[in-house]
């Protein structure tokens, strides 16, 4: 099993090591976006699974006109969801338009913080191909080198010779898509995620928003 298991390894060394120099910055790209994706999946799980029961008490608190216990909460809280009621609580006794532009704003300056590092995330899933297609290039550069040096030695160009530039030139192909596919699919379902929590925010704000002003 051992045995088996460490010529999986050297293989995958080997594959690796055969794809050149920009097997390194694939890679790197690979792990810096489940790193994010990980986080993300991570912390938007918390955001929504805390944010039901925090709604709850926060409404029920307003609807019992008890302001302050909901501002407590608020504030303890660090939920988006928090930020933008702690927001309209704070401007209760002013007319619903306040209100609702104070609710907007600090939902404006929430909403970046779900989207953090997914533009990172968008921007792996489309330099991982190119860097590909970079291994490619070069890759064929080599091969085509090594014809022109071996036809002017009058020598023929032997496959195994080649091997190598043709290896770095599917390598890097393969290796880019396997990290851009994942990748790009990862960042539409966590942007529509964050979208789906927007949505709860604001309907939530919204509810709010009528508390605060039928109160009045």
């Amino acid at each position: 099993m051992s045995l088996a298991l460490a010529t999986g390894l050297f293989l995958k060394v080997d594959i690796i090591r055969k794809g050149g120099p920009v097997m390194v910055p694939i890679i790197l790209c690979s792990i810096f976006a489940l790193a994010i994706i990980l986080e993300r999946l991570m912390h938007l799980y918390k955001a929504r699974s805390a944010m039901a029961k925090f709604v709850d008490d926060v409404i029920v608190a307003l609807k019992r006109n008890r302001l302050r216990d909901a501002l407590d909460a608020c504030e303890q809280s660090s939920l988006p969801v928090a930020q933008i009621l702690k927001a309209g609580i704070a401007q209760y006794g002013q007319t619903r338009q306040e209100i609702k532009e104070a609710v907007e704003e600090a939902g404006s300056f929430q909403v970046p913080f779900l989207e953090k590092n997914l533009n990172t995330l968008a921007t792996i899933a489309h330099v991982s191909p190119l860097l590909g297609l970079l291994g490619t290039v070069t890759g064929m550069v080599q091969v085509f080198q090594i014809i022109e040096q071996r036809a002017r030695a009058s020598m023929t160009a032997d496959p195994t010779v080649l091997a190598k530039g043709i290896w770095e030139a599917l390598i890097t192909t393969v290796a880019g898509l396997i990290v851009a596919i994942p990748t790009f699919v990862a960042y539409n379902f966590l942007v529509a995620k964050v979208q789906s929590l927007v949505v709860e925010m604001e309907m939530v704000a919204t509810d709010a928003v009528n508390i605060l002003t039928q109160r009045k």
